[in-house]
């Protein structure tokens, strides 16, 4: 029996994440929601999930000691972040007057900023909420086995991030300027976007995650 761990912070869109996962994981599966270290370093993949300001994201995560328990994660096994759970991963974020994350892909989150326009000079409303598509910058990557290229994905966030190596970037979309929607390192993956709210691609790119041999 193989364990997926969703990280339980107090700040995580929990039982949507854990429920999405429970419905395509396979019988030698089993989902848990938990914030004992010893659990999650059990686990044979852990998922971050995240809703929120960053700053009590970060609070929170430093409290239970998870910082220290999802470096140790992804040196061994696979992790997806979620939403904030991806933004945490970078080195900086200028939410709440600028806040330092765990720095374990480079780059920063910035602000959409208040007068968000598109190409053609109308305003766009922040937070970017809603589905919008999602181009594949890596289209073999394991996360988009059976998704269609600028398949649409559902976005509720006023932060979007900027990492320093377009290596690491396997995924863009845009709203105003183009941001990285989904990155792949290593044992990490991570996405802006809410797979666990984006219906059949949503599920299909949890699946892929599940069945992911690193």
């Amino acid at each position: 029996m193989k364990t997926v761990a969703v990280i339980d912070y107090g700040m995580g869109n929990l039982h949507s994440v854990s429920k999405a996962l429970e419905q395509v994981a396979d019988e030698n599966t089993r989902i848990i929601v938990t914030s004992d270290p010893d659990q999650i370093l059990a686990a044979d993949k852990t998922v971050l999930p995240g809703v929120g300001a960053i700053r009590d994201c970060m609070m929170e995560i430093q409290r239970h000691g998870i910082d220290e328990v999802v470096r140790e994660v992804v040196a061994t096994r696979p992790l997806l972040g979620i939403c904030v759970g991806m933004q945490i991963l970078l080195d900086h974020s200028e939410e709440n007057g600028g806040v330092e994350c765990l720095g374990l892909l480079s780059g920063d989150v910035k602000f959409f900023g208040k007068d968000l326009r598109d190409n053609e000079g109308s305003r766009l409303k922040v937070p970017h909420m809603g589905w919008s598509p999602v181009s594949q910058v890596e289209p073999s990557h394991h996360l988009w086995q059976g998704i269609e290229d600028n398949a649409r994905f559902y976005f509720v966030h006023s932060y979007y991030a900027h990492v320093a190596s377009e290596a690491v970037v396997v995924g863009r979309s845009e709203y105003g300027p183009g941001f990285d929607v989904a990155l792949g390192h290593e044992n990490i993956v991570a996405v802006q976007f809410h797979p666990e709210k984006s219906a059949a691609n949503g599920l299909q790119l949890l699946e892929n995650f599940l069945k992911w041999k690193s």
